[in-house]
């Protein structure tokens, strides 16, 4: 790989900022941004970001739930995830709750697999992506009790080797499926070595 492959933060000058539309979950603004050859308008959705988990059990099956997404009109099997929209909640803790929020899942121990942008020429919008294992169930009197589009989630689990034939296929859709299954498979080829354990708070 060279040494100048690298994506690198860099902030360029803001002339005018403007809120075009308060959503309930993320704005939509609109920038007027100083580059080298003039000043130019970019419009782009404002994003808290978001976290979502890759479980893995002992048989190298990885979860994944069905949700609707309607500005893409498809069913799309999902990895547990969601917003960082808890004040002062980090990346790992807020994985850890939508795992137990919308799979009813424990994890003992967490790694953190890669973070990505979804759409970065229209969203501001930074996933960050996690293993988890040591798997086991929250107990029942505990449980969260899911609504709206979550209420219809189904669950299975998926060979991790059938998940990676799904994505190169064509089968599996969602950039959180297709990144993290590709991710866990690539660290499990190298032996799990390159992985940093985290914990959430």
């Amino acid at each position: 790989m060279r040494d100048d492959a690298v994506d690198t933060p860099r902030d360029r000058e803001v002339v005018e900022h403007h809120l075009v539309h308060a959503g309930r979950v993320w704005d939509l603004v609109s920038d007027t941004v100083r580059l080298d050859d003039g000043d130019v308008v970019r419009e782009y959705v404002d994003h808290p970001g978001a976290v979502a988990v890759l479980a893995l059990d002992e048989q190298d099956r990885v979860l994944l739930l069905s949700q609707y997404r309607h500005p893409v009109r498809h069913v799309l099997w999902e990895p547990p995830a969601g917003l960082l929209d808890v004040a002062g909640e980090d990346p790992v803790t807020a994985a850890a709750r939508e795992l137990a929020e919308e799979a009813d899942l424990v994890a003992g121990r967490w790694w953190h697999l890669l973070d990505y942008f979804s759409s970065p020429g229209g969203s501001s919008e930074r996933i960050s992506l996690y293993l988890a294992r040591d798997l086991t169930p929250v107990p029942e009197a505990d449980r969260y009790e899911r609504g709206e589009e979550e209420a219809d989630m189904v669950a299975t689990w998926l060979d991790l080797d059938d998940a990676v034939a799904g994505v190169l296929a064509g089968r599996l859709h969602c950039p959180t499926t297709v990144a993290g299954v590709l991710a866990v498979v690539a660290a499990r080829s190298a032996g799990w070595s390159g992985l940093v354990e985290v914990a959430p708070r």
